[in-house]
């Protein structure tokens, strides 16, 4: 896991909007069908606690993604994600949209990606992160790398990481004790 710089941690401070990938994040990057074309993802139920503590802090969800998937979209009302926009890769213009909508601007907003289609988003945001087995650009360009990859809790590090920089992790496990 990469550590953040002080000018980071208070970038991190002032985020309420975050936004995520699918594949490669939120999955682990497989792509698995059933015989009869239908697409099969699995979510991983630690990255989506971590989604609904940000919430429970007032931050903000959307999920951008290149493939439009119906698990995505069931995925997402279940974690009560803010916005969701499929099959677009152009994800800064996607994010742009979300913005107009919501208010918020790169400056309060975090994202998470794993490839090239979302490096204009990552480099744009006052808070881009990746995953350890995204790509090595990326990875490079990236302000925070987690330690866990897509699909094995890399979400749930990168909100925890939010929440602990804004002071509000440890009341919100403390509700769990």
């Amino acid at each position: 896991m990469t550590e953040l710089t002080d000018t980071l941690k208070q970038r991190v401070r002032n985020i309420r909007l975050a936004v995520f990938d699918v594949d490669g994040v939120l999955t682990n990057g497989s792509l698995n069908f059933l015989a009869d074309g239908q697409e099969v993802k699995s979510f991983n139920t630690l990255d989506g606690l971590g989604i609904k503590l940000l919430h429970e802090s007032g931050i903000k969800t959307a999920i951008i993604t290149g493939r439009s998937s119906s698990q995505v979209s069931i995925r997402a009302k279940a974690l009560g994600i803010h916005w969701l926009i499929q099959g677009r890769e152009d994800k800064l213009t996607a994010l742009e949209e979300i913005w107009k909508e919501s208010g918020e601007s790169a400056t309060t907003t975090a994202y998470m990606g794993d490839d090239l289609p979302d490096l204009s988003a990552i480099t744009t945001v006052a808070f881009g992160a990746t995953v350890p087995n995204g790509h090595p650009l990326v990875c490079k360009e990236a302000d925070w790398c987690s330690s866990r990859r897509g699909g094995e809790g890399a979400v749930r590090e990168f909100c925890e990481l939010i929440l602990s920089e804004q002071g509000k992790l440890n009341a919100l496990i403390e509700a769990y004790r």
